[in-house]
């Protein structure tokens, strides 16, 4: 039986004035005598859920979206009140899992605060569309990096080659006409030391990521990341250029982290205190490797050396933005009034950036080093 002829079964027997409420007795016992094809782990679910309501019912478009794999804040609040009746197992206890179901365990515990997020992630996990987004950016990375260090024969500090900064991926103050700039910066990297830093936190946090939340949320999120790392660029240090995909990076790591740190009692990763300090250490370890390049540059350069801010930029967005999107797991963004101030935020940031990188300069006489 397909879901629509269920629902139309449903809705036939168990709710035949269209009040809009089915008794979850009646629905349960009529999953059991026509043998509907229902996945166990939603009836828990929909047994949690009118614990909510005094009389025993569900709202029918709750059940509709609990069918359809679809969850509401409403719904999530009520799957809270009714959680002490739902079976105390937990993920950990099953047995008997194949490598990847084990993998997508892992995954649940270390992203999801909350073991009924747990249990439904799980449950409801499917290996199509795989999460590509991030593993794409990655090998795009590693691929371009190969590239330029065969051309120029360089893998450390490529910066400093005269040929570097001619690419048309970076982003060069002098360039700024040119706006695919701003986002192709992110294929580029100083040497093998970055790309090492960005592809490791980039497959170990943003793969599960995106594993959880989808690839719409992660992508958008990241690539939020990057363009407001190099518009904080081009207004903060005007005469830098910049390379590396640090600032979708840290967006990436700065939400998980605080999402961690706002959910600690509930968060069931191992060694998570000793995992969020190294880390805090990381992190703050590229951003005083990435002043150092750019104040203090261990070699001759001919220009500036690329900028820092990205990776500040980067962080705020993953503070702002990103917590948002990680704590709105399978619940509509646009239901979130919060959502859409933080994006009438990032909105206006964009359009001043705009502004500023069309009049700043002139009207500042901005001495911008000469286009390579």
């Amino acid at each position: 039986m397909d879901r629509s002829s269920l629902l139309q079964l449903i809705q036939e027997q168990l709710d035949p004035e269209n009040t809009g409420f089915i008794g979850v007795e009646t629905f349960a016992s009529l999953v059991h005598s026509h043998e509907l094809p229902l996945d166990p782990a939603k009836l828990d679910m929909l047994v949690a859920l009118a614990q909510g309501n005094d009389e025993g019912q569900v709202c029918y478009q709750e059940l509709v979206d609990l069918i359809s794999s679809k969850r509401s804040s409403s719904f999530k609040r009520a799957i809270a009140n009714g959680q002490r009746a739902l079976p105390r197992d937990v993920l950990l206890d099953e047995t008997g899992l194949g490598f990847y179901k084990r993998f997508v365990r892992y995954v649940a515990y270390e992203i999801l605060p909350c073991e009924m997020d747990r249990r439904w992630y799980f449950y409801q996990h499917r290996t199509c569309p795989p999460p590509v987004f991030m593993a794409a950016v990655t090998l795009t990375q590693i691929i371009v990096f190969l590239c330029y260090g065969a051309r120029l024969n360089k893998w450390v500090l490529q910066t400093y080659h005269p040929e570097y900064m001619k690419s048309p991926l970076v982003y060069h103050p002098g360039h700024r006409a040119r706006a695919w700039r701003f986002l192709t910066y992110m294929f580029m990297h100083v040497g093998l030391e970055q790309l090492g830093f960005n592809a490791l936190l980039q497959l170990m946090i943003g793969v599960p990521l995106e594993m959880v939340h989808g690839i719409l949320r992660i992508s958008f999120l990241y690539l939020a990341g990057v363009l407001a790392g190099s518009l904080t660029v081009s207004i903060t240090d005007m005469r830098a250029p910049l390379v590396g995909g640090s600032g979708g990076v840290y967006a990436l790591c700065s939400a998980h982290l605080a999402n961690v740190v706002m959910n600690w009692a509930g968060m069931r990763c191992p060694y998570k205190l000793l995992r969020m300090v190294l880390a805090l250490v990381c992190m703050s370890s590229e951003v005083g490797r990435a002043v150092w390049l750019r104040f203090s540059p261990p070699l001759p350069a001919s220009g500036p050396q690329p900028s820092f801010m990205a990776h500040l930029a980067g962080a705020i967005v993953g503070i702002s933005m990103g917590l948002t999107i990680l704590r709105s797991y399978e619940e509509s963004l646009q239901d979130q009034c919060g959502w859409w101030v933080l994006l009438l935020s990032y909105g206006t940031f964009l359009l001043f950036a705009v502004f500023w990188n069309i009049f700043a300069y002139d009207l500042l006489g901005a001495q911008v080093p000469p286009p390579p």
